[in-house]
């Protein structure tokens, strides 16, 4: 699984041997999904309003990784890209002014999604990991609210990451050394180049023992009830106190549905004596947080793999960790 560089080449549309589409379940909840063809010809590319420039669309964005992807995985199958998108903005052709919206003829509309997420599957690279197929992913997310587009144009900001997927629920693994949250790139090159950055330097073998490492610790149904009265309080710590303590990234809703699905989900329930070990209770926590807006999805998934590795930690090193304390 080692990563090879390879020299750069122009932006190109991804492709696959075959029609395959990789999966689209990453992500769910308060999003559609659109495909990469109705994306690039209905959709419409929002501009700095001060000087109106360009942004870098959704559809350069995907085609960057996506050529990147290619060349640095040369020789892999990579299936073609899953999008998907939220908070569309819509609105019309001048032409059609002043028009009721009931007479709108399609061609009048327009549309651009303020956010959106993709993700590529290659499903040729993968490792059983604590029972479970886990095959390696690529994707980004954008989101346009996070612009300032009534100002002149600047760097853009943009979100990758390289990382497995757990095939029996498609919950993403991406560690912090699989991700760059805060990508700011002028022009379609420059982002190109930091896409090469991160997949050349990811350590897939490191990640692996990571997950694998999980298994092997386990809280038992009292502290896993502890943990989620803990994580519940977080929020309303004194802001000292809170910058002592590990951030839990997750909403409560999110929370609940640990909790929930701590006794009903089917493939990471607790085990029989009530107890849970940490690889079951990481992938409640990165199913809880397919729940996501999209700009905030990516955070929360490197958020849950920190904290759960701290948590991994503490049993080890048996010191104190205030959500099981």
């Amino acid at each position: 699984m080692e990563l090879t560089k390879v020299n750069s080449s122009p932006i190109a549309e991804v492709e696959s041997a075959n029609d395959e589409i990789s999966s689209d379940g990453f992500i769910v909840s308060n999003t559609i999904k659109i495909t990469p063809e109705k994306l690039r010809t209905r959709s419409i590319i929002p501009s700095f309003a001060k000087d109106l420039e360009s942004t870098i669309s959704h559809t350069e964005f995907i085609e960057a990784v996506g050529s990147i992807t290619q060349q640095v995985f040369s020789g892999v199958r990579i299936l073609k890209p899953c999008v998907r998108v939220s908070h569309p903005i819509k609105g019309r052709v001048p032409e059609a002014m002043g028009k009721p919206v009931n007479r709108l003829r399609e061609d009048e509309k327009t549309v651009y999604f303020e956010r959106m997420a993709f993700l590529l599957d290659l499903p040729e690279i993968k490792e059983e990991v604590n029972g479970n197929t886990l095959s390696l992913s690529i994707g980004g997310v954008r989101a346009y609210n996070q612009e300032n587009l009534y100002a002149r144009k600047v760097e853009e900001r943009f979100k990758v990451f390289v990382g497995f997927k757990n095939q029996v629920c498609t919950n993403l693994c991406v560690s912090t050394d699989g991700v760059s949250l805060d990508i700011r790139a002028r022009s379609v090159s420059e982002l190109m180049e930091n896409v090469y950055n991160l997949l050349t330097s990811y350590n897939a073998e490191k990640q692996i023992a990571l997950l694998r490492s999980l298994s092997g610790y386990a809280i038992a149904e009292s502290q896993f009830a502890k943990m989620i009265g803990r994580a519940r309080m977080y929020q309303f710590l004194p802001g000292k106190t809170k910058k002592e303590i590990p951030e839990l990234h997750l909403s409560d809703t999110q929370i609940t549905t640990v909790a929930r699905d701590y006794y009903k989900d089917e493939s990471f329930c607790r085990n029989g004596d009530g107890g849970i070990d940490l690889w079951r209770l990481y992938n409640l926590f990165t199913g809880a947080v397919k729940s996501s807006y999209i700009d905030t999805y990516l955070d929360r998934n490197v958020g849950s793999t920190e904290f759960i590795t701290m948590m991994a930690e503490s049993l080890r090193n048996k010191s104190d960790f205030w959500y099981l304390s």
